[in-house]
């Protein structure tokens, strides 16, 4: 953040552990938090409210060196997943009926090229929809690891579950989204 007299809040002073910044760790990962957000919750401004916590929570932690954030973030954003999942079982509810109503969810298209954006927007339509079909490890294992490209001991850590599970978890998914995709390609 930008202070008019020129200095630095806390998080984007550099740290002691290699000079990364809180600010720049958040900046780098809120679009992919949003999106694995959004795929987990099937609804928009949950997904926002989700991430924007736990960035928010992650804020506490500022002071650990810079290669905990990673895990620590996504086992923050998790668990908020798994607290709005819990809350809100009656706006997924209201969501479906929606839908079923004609109502479409937004999806925003900042690109110039609208060939270009329809393709992108078909393709994570697709993919989100196969994800969506998945079961809950599964879709988690298969976003940390492939999509957030994180090693095996760090996804078992933030999924509370052995790296052997993680590996068993994503061999499942990568077959079910496989057989699901594969009228697509």
């Amino acid at each position: 953040m930008f202070k008019p007299d020129g200095a630095a809040t806390a998080a984007e002073t550099p740290t002691a552990s290699g000079g990364a910044t809180l600010d720049g760790f958040l900046a780098a990962i809120e679009a992919r938090a949003f999106r694995f957000a959004e795929l987990s919750l099937g609804h928009r401004e949950d997904a926002l409210d989700v991430v924007q916590d736990s960035m928010i929570k992650l804020m506490a932690y500022r002071e650990r060196p810079s290669p905990e954030w990673t895990p620590l973030f996504w086992s923050i954003l998790r668990s908020r997943i798994v607290d709005a999942q819990r809350r809100g079982r009656l706006r997924l509810r209201w969501f479906s009926s929606n839908l079923q109503d004609g109502v479409q969810p937004d999806w925003a298209d900042d690109s110039t090229d609208p060939a270009r954006a329809q393709d992108g927007r078909e393709a994570y339509a697709k993919l989100a929809e196969g994800l969506r079909g998945l079961p809950g490890r599964q879709r988690e294992a298969f976003t940390l690891r492939i999509l957030e490209e994180l090693d095996g001991g760090t996804t078992a850590r933030i999924m509370g579950c052995s790296e052997g599970s993680v590996k068993t978890h994503l061999a499942r998914a990568r077959d079910s989204l496989q057989k699901r995709l594969e009228d697509w390609r």
